[in-house]
């Protein structure tokens, strides 16, 4: 019999990450008049990746708890990793967009790739297969901290006005 909380609990997370994330992007003026480096994908394409993404994770966070069944330690190990990565993930949009600060997103973004690199560490004693999972995840977000970067450099300095204007 399958135990559906897992899978419930692991999916709602990636759900409510993806409609956070792209409640809290707004493409408007501001954002469509920064300059943007020549590797900037198309916007469209940030949907379906991030929805891709964060339904790999969600599917490593169940394969990661079956695999840590019996040990209570682990089973921690997998809820706090996944939760530090989450609260990480869902800061970068609201800096970024909101706020109006990509050199804060940009410094956030240091510790969601760090969160990413931790989940990967941490889940190959439980699931090899888990925490391979989660490299795309890494991948992309090391991509985007140089696209965020690039943005950074191509239209800094960011201040106060930034959120008003």
């Amino acid at each position: 019999m399958t135990n559906w909380t897992p899978i419930l609990v692991a999916g709602g997370g990636a759900l409510f990450l993806g409609l956070a994330g792209g409640l809290l992007t707004r493409i408007g003026p501001w954002y469509r008049n920064l300059r943007k480096p020549s590797f900037q994908p198309p916007d469209w394409l940030f949907g379906p990746a991030w929805t891709i993404i964060l339904g790999l994770a969600a599917w490593s966070a169940v394969i990661a708890w079956e695999a840590a069944a019996g040990d209570t330690g682990a089973r921690r190990a997998v809820v706090i990793l996944f939760l530090v990565n989450a609260v990480c993930h869902f800061l970068w949009s609201p800096l970024f967009f909101k706020l109006r600060r990509p050199d804060w997103a940009l410094a956030e973004v240091v510790f969601l790739w760090a969160s990413l690199v931790a989940l990967v560490v941490g889940l190959w004693p439980i699931s090899r297969f888990a925490a391979m999972l989660i490299l795309p995840y890494l991948a992309w977000v090391s991509f985007a901290a140089v696209l965020n970067r690039a943005i950074v450099r191509l239209n800094g300095p960011f201040d106060a006005r930034a959120v008003r204007g």
